[in-house]
């Protein structure tokens, strides 16, 4: 079965900081973009980074300079280090990949974790 499985979420004080991971598992051959993508209460969901296969990487504004994406092809896992955390940045977070499985690439969706910065 292919999924991606994401942990790291938890509870941060304003100013924290927190790592999430995100592994993809199951018959994959290869894996193009990575992202990672985050759901507000009331709001629709977002980008939040991205990162090519070759390590390109883009992010929204909100998040540039506090906010780093980064992936380890050998583990198929893709990271989102979060630092200088802000209320506003309270969600859950989706990891998103184009695995490849089969004969084509697919869009899948992780499960999503919690994140909540409060004091």
């Amino acid at each position: 079965q292919v999924q991606l499985v994401e942990s790291g979420g938890g509870l941060v004080q304003p100013g924290g900081s927190l790592r999430l991971s995100c592994a993809a598992s199951g018959s994959i051959f290869s894996i193009n973009a990575m992202g990672w993508y985050r759901q507000a209460p009331g709001k629709q969901r977002e980008l939040v980074a991205t990162i090519t296969s070759r390590g390109s990487t883009n992010y929204a504004d909100s998040v540039k300079g506090r906010f780093t994406i980064s992936r380890d092809n050998a583990k198929n896992t893709v990271y989102l280090q979060m630092n200088s955390l802000k209320p506003e940045d309270t969600a859950v977070y989706y990891c998103n990949a184009a695995l490849g499985v089969g004969l084509r690439y697919e869009n899948y969706w992780g499960q999503g974790t919690q994140v909540t910065v409060s004091s």
